[in-house]
């Protein structure tokens, strides 16, 4: 037997150098550590590793929390704990007349403001047969726009700082202040606007709103060109993303997925174009040309290159509004003290996150009897334990980040 092959309990290794000059020392050394090494691997060896990411962490934005089993750096399984933040949206909106509702959903998705309105308004005129004036409509689409822009500007900056490039996220505050400036300008509130009303709007623009408004758009469109040369461009981005988080379209549409995280694998679906025969939108995006923006790779790259594209698509469908902006009333004819007829609706939009729902059932009261919620997030979030089976533990952070989900629009 050869020295090499000489194994711990081997004559050989338990004779001394002396009695086998063939033998270096430097060998038996060799394979004393060797067999060392391989008695401590085996007393070492465990079935893998949980790891709990959250549920306060910063790459899970909120308080969401990811309990992963791991082997080695490779998730085995993933299962994603939610309800920490969980208000009862939805009882709480059965305690409050239709008009408080608004105050209420503002806060589902905090970064969606006047989006969030919008389809539970639209639902409730659905019920009392009530449709707002044109010019309302056209505010209500170009304020629906502002929050896309304001909402996903700030996703464009943070995805960054997932792969450690803090600057464009300072990049995405200092612009999205522009918007939320002139959201503020004509609802009265920055986040939580609650201006919406059945049958149309609180207040017409104010004077100058219209000029500033261009002026912002302006920024925007600045900042999308920054973030496509600091970002798109970026070899380490591209690395990091492309390739990573694949979702086929068949897969993403059986968990229910939808908004640019869709659209990102393919599917050109958008509930701006794409309503329901027979079904009015309530909004003005059938009055004037714009584009649904696709990419074919599924990835956690493509679903960040959707998002930009939208908030260009958003500016140019803001423009478009603004130089074809009707006069007239902003509100139609409906009661001073709103009693929605018995029945029930279910409307949704398309909303910076995702389609958002309301399901609205009501006995011909002042408040609904019951409402229903279908958050983007949640939905988008419901493929998680698939998506990340297989992955790396760095790659968990950009994935999750690409998906882009508010903790309040899963929670509700």
């Amino acid at each position: 037997m050869s020295a090499t092959a000489a194994g711990p309990g081997s004559p050989i290794a338990n004779d001394s150098a002396a009695d086998h000059p063939m033998i270096d020392r430097r060998q038996l050394a060799y394979i004393a550590a060797q067999a060392a090494d391989a008695r401590v691997n085996v007393e070492l060896e465990a079935e893998g590793m949980t790891l709990n990411i959250g549920p306060q962490h910063p790459a899970t934005h909120g308080t969401l929390r990811i309990v992963a089993r791991l082997d080695g750096e490779q998730v085995v399984d993933a299962d994603p704990i939610m309800g920490y933040m969980h208000r009862g949206y939805e009882k709480l909106a059965e305690v409050r007349t239709y008009p408080q509702v608004t105050a209420l959903v503002n806060r589902i998705d905090w970064l969606g403001s006047f989006a969030n309105e919008v389809p539970f308004i639209l639902a409730a005129e659905q019920l009392m047969g009530v449709e707002a004036p044109p010019r309302a409509q056209w505010i209500r689409t170009i304020l629906f726009e502002m929050a896309r822009v304001a909402n996903i500007t700030l996703f464009l900056g943070d995805m960054a700082v997932q792969l450690g490039a803090v600057s464009p996220v300072f990049y995405a505050f200092r612009d999205r202040e522009h918007v939320l400036n002139q959201i503020e300008a004509a609802t009265g509130g920055r986040f939580h606007p609650n201006f919406d009303r059945i049958g149309g709007i609180k207040d017409d623009l104010p004077a100058g709103w219209i000029a500033e408004t261009r002026r912002s758009i302006g920024k925007i469109r600045d900042f999308t060109q920054e973030m496509e040369d600091l970002i798109i461009g970026n070899e380490i981005f591209q690395t990091r993303t492309r390739g990573i988080g694949v979702i086929p379209a068949d897969i993403g549409l059986s968990y229910g997925m939808t908004g640019a995280n869709i659209r990102a694998s393919g599917v050109d679906w958008d509930l701006r174009r794409d309503t329901p025969p027979g079904q009015s939108s309530g909004l003005a995006y059938d009055q004037i040309d714009w584009k649904v923006w696709t990419h074919p790779d599924g990835d956690s790259y493509a679903r960040y290159w959707v998002r930009l594209q939208e908030v260009r698509e958003a500016c140019h469908i803001i423009d478009q509004l603004l130089d074809g902006l009707p006069g007239g009333p902003i509100m139609a004819k409906v009661p001073r003290i709103i009693k929605v007829p018995a029945g029930e609706a279910y409307v949704a939009t398309e909303n910076p996150l995702g389609v958002m729902g309301y399901y609205v059932i009501s006995e011909g009261g002042l408040e609904p009897f019951r409402v229903k919620i279908r958050s983007a997030s949640f939905s988008n979030m419901s493929i998680s334990p698939w998506l990340l089976k297989g992955t790396y533990v760095p790659d968990v952070v950009t994935i999750l980040a690409s998906l882009y989900f508010i903790l309040g629009d899963i929670d509700r």
